[in-house]
């Protein structure tokens, strides 16, 4: 097996801590009632499936959406509910980021989202320092822009040959156990953490 040089981290789960309760009451306040059968911490389904896919646009997730709950929904009300997954963005976790870059890693974030939940995370509202997540790392691979999703073999295949990565020297953390078999499957380290825990220790006796 190879040295280590590449990290790639899922963001939900891994990076941000996730609220999944929160989320449903979001979506259920602004009048989506079947909201607990779609939403999901891993993989969506429906229309929430197709935003993170990429096959549908956020105007078409809008009006399917509104259309659902049998009144128009701004862009910012969809914003409103998929951030209700937020529970939180531990400032040690970005700031470990940074210092696997500054030690000469490369850091990627591979990761099942969308439209709404990136307005947020790649705006400077994402960080209190005002930091938007792209600059934590080295590249994003957000689902909703490739047209696929986690966990399919073609994503991880699209990552690597993108950022030209070498499977073995490259250490995938993600909190989905499907998705940590792919990865080892495609001969990356893996490493799967539980929701908010303090992945550092155990990343550091990995990559050593």
């Amino acid at each position: 097996m190879g040295k280590i040089k590449n990290i790639v981290f899922d963001f939900g789960g891994v990076i941000m801590d996730l609220d999944r309760d929160k989320a449903v009451r979001r979506f259920k306040e602004i009048g989506v009632e079947e909201a607990d059968s779609y939403l999901d911490l891993y993989k969506q389904k429906g229309i929430f499936l197709e935003i993170e896919d990429g096959s549908i646009s956020p105007q078409e997730f809008q009006t399917k959406l509104s259309e659902m709950t049998g009144h128009p929904l701004s862009f910012d009300e969809c914003v409103y509910a998929w951030t209700g997954y937020v529970k939180g963005v531990e400032a040690y976790k970005l700031d470990y980021l940074l210092d696997l870059r500054r030690r000469g890693y490369h850091v990627y974030i591979l990761s099942n989202t969308n439209p709404f939940m990136m307005s947020w995370a790649l705006s400077k509202n994402f960080t209190s320092a005002g930091k938007s997540l792209d600059e934590y790392a080295d590249g994003l691979f957000l689902s909703y822009q490739m047209k696929m999703v986690k966990p399919s073999v073609e994503i991880f295949q699209y990552m690597i040959e993108h950022a030209q990565l070498k499977a073995d020297e490259t250490l995938f953390v993600d909190d989905g156990r499907t998705n940590v078999e792919i990865a080892g499957q495609l001969g990356m380290h893996t490493y799967l953490p539980a929701n908010g825990e303090d992945w550092r220790p155990a990343i550091e006796k990995l990559i050593v």
